[in-house]
């Protein structure tokens, strides 16, 4: 009989893409039967929000110190502008007769497995009870009414996932992107509240047993059986710096009890042609417990301006997926790539002040074009001790040349690695044709085998530092795309690693885009206006 961790290191071994296999995922495409990417609750009563497209007053570079962001006050209109800027719309495209909508927050596919909720209990704001954010609509469901009192005037935010979004195209991988999109998600609300002086707090201690309770995500009978959806992080809002509040959460148990629920989850594809057992398998085998609270000491680092300084709220509506890149552009500046990396590393800005837990994974580097840095394999450790670690595992082959950089910077190997980064990347031109692609590589079998649940933790953080990447990217005036197919042990091979020590998790691509002027782009809610 195998442990959790047993059993979900096999499915991380079963759903590596091979140099002569793909991880198993359906044979054709059921376009007819696409997941409707916005969920409703039938029967449930709707709360407007004002119409979205606010700007923030501040700039992208501004978020690099938020304590110095005066906060805007917790109304209904500002509470919009904190959803639309992290999960709403951005645009819509269409090409021909098809059209579909890009959002804030970036996913695989643009399918958006991830659903946001708000448990509110301050009258002041709304009536106490559980809230569903519908992104098309930039409108709440409510989905209950606590009929217990609190004196706790709080808000909450909880994030969940939708498997079957995901599995509809990638199979039992879906799994993996799922979770990459909590990372994207969790990212973007910490950046948004940023910049209106609020910030995050991850309750990273919570159970999903507890999540799925105060939620409604555990009310089965409210859900098609197939559509469920599975509780991933909970998150206090601040709102008011510098103001007492009651920090605890126990009186959500009581409130969850007495709470009168409405409304069912309509349904999103009619026939699922494809079943894909191993993921509720694996959600079983990966669920968290209560954990200890942790909140460390996060350093201050300062950031280089970023060379587009556009208004917070232009650069997280910009935030597109390349599909191309431009394989003869200029060399990406130096300047802009070493605040990219430095973004990177554990600090006291959005989006780490919203993780509690140190850095386990790092970066290796496929530089293309980057001026003033010889192409070649690089490393940047985003842990004390990294660099040691993986030069011990690592090929004996690479020269571990310490790079003039802000930061602790080393370079493997130098040469053109721009077709073993497309070969490794699936053979995707996008990771050649940029200025730089990258991997995240994992410190993934000490953790694992540790606690099952924080294989979803690992996914989380490469997401979350995909969405830094998004980010910094059109700060720097270029583009960015995250990059879910590649060949999982084929990169371990380049790098030499042996084992399961580490494992890379998440591609990232950054470069020049090039526009597909086929496409037409339409603003985010003209359908509400």
């Amino acid at each position: 009989m195998s442990t959790a961790s047993e059993s979900v290191i096999q499915y991380h071994n079963r759903t590596k893409h091979q140099l002569n296999a793909y991880a198993k995922g359906p044979e054709s495409l059921d376009w007819d039967d696409q997941p409707n990417p916005f969920r409703r609750f039938g029967g449930c009563e709707t709360v407007k929000l004002p119409l979205p497209g606010a700007d923030l007053s501040h700039s992208f570079a501004d978020l690099d110190k938020p304590e110095r962001i005066d906060p805007r006050p917790l109304n209904p209109a500002n509470l919009g502008l904190l959803l639309e800027l992290s999960f709403g719309l951005s645009a819509w495209k269409q090409f021909g007769p098809d059209r579909w909508p890009l959002r804030c927050n970036p996913s695989s596919g643009n399918l958006h497995p991830t659903e946001a909720y708000l448990l509110c209990t301050d009258p002041d704001l709304l009536p106490a009870g559980v809230y569903h954010y519908v992104s098309h609509d930039h409108h709440l469901e409510r989905r209950s009414r606590f009929t217990a009192d609190t004196a706790a005037k709080e808000v909450y935010i909880g994030l969940s996932s939708v498997h079957w979004r995901e599995a509809w195209k990638y199979g039992e991988r879906a799994f993996r992107y799922c979770q990459h999109d909590i990372g994207h998600a969790l990212a973007g609300l910490s950046y948004a509240a940023a910049g209106l002086g609020w910030s995050i707090e991850l309750l990273s201690e919570t159970s999903d047993t507890d999540i799925a309770a105060w939620l409604g995500l555990d009310r089965s009978d409210d859900f098609v059986a197939t559509e469920h959806e599975t509780p991933d992080v909970f998150c206090r809002l601040h709102a008011m710096p510098g103001i007492e509040e009651d920090l605890s959460t126990l009186h959500l148990p009581g409130l969850s009890q007495s709470a009168e629920w409405f409304g069912k989850a309509e349904r999103l594809s009619g026939r699922h042609f494809y079943r894909w057992p191993i993921i509720d398998e694996v959600s079983a085998h990966a669920v968290k417990p209560a954990t200890a609270a942790e909140r460390p000491t996060l350093p201050s680092l300062a950031l280089p301006q970023p060379s587009q300084n556009l208004p917070a709220s232009t650069i997280i509506r910009q935030r597109r997926s390349a599909q191309h890149f431009n394989g003869k552009s200029p060399d990406l500046p130096l300047a802009d790539f070493h605040r990219m990396l430095a973004a990177l590393l554990p600090n006291a800005k959005p989006p780490f002040s919203a993780w509690n837990w140190s850095a386990q994974i790092n970066i290796v580097l496929f530089v293309h074009r980057v001026d003033g840095l010889e192409p070649g394999l690089y490393l940047l450790p985003r842990s004390a001790d990294a660099a040691s670690e993986l030069k011990a595992v690592c090929s004996t082959d690479y020269v571990w040349q310490t790079v003039e950089a802000p930061f602790e910077f080393y370079r493997l190997t130098a040469g053109n690695v721009r077709q073993a980064a497309k070969t490794l990347s699936c053979h995707q031109p996008i990771a050649s044709d940029s200025a730089f692609s990258l991997g995240m590589l994992a410190r993934f079998a000490d953790n694992v085998e540790a606690e099952a649940w924080r294989y979803r933790r690992l996914f989380w953080e490469s997401g979350l530092l995909g969405q830094i990447l998004y980010l910094e990217a059109e700060a720097a005036g270029v583009r960015g795309t995250g990059i879910g197919c590649f060949f999982d042990d084929a990169v371990h091979g380049v790098l030499g690693l042996k084992d399961n020590g580490w494992q890379s998790l998440y591609h990232f691509t950054i470069g020049e885009p090039l526009e597909d002027n086929r496409l037409q782009t339409f603003p985010a809610y003209a359908h509400l206006s």
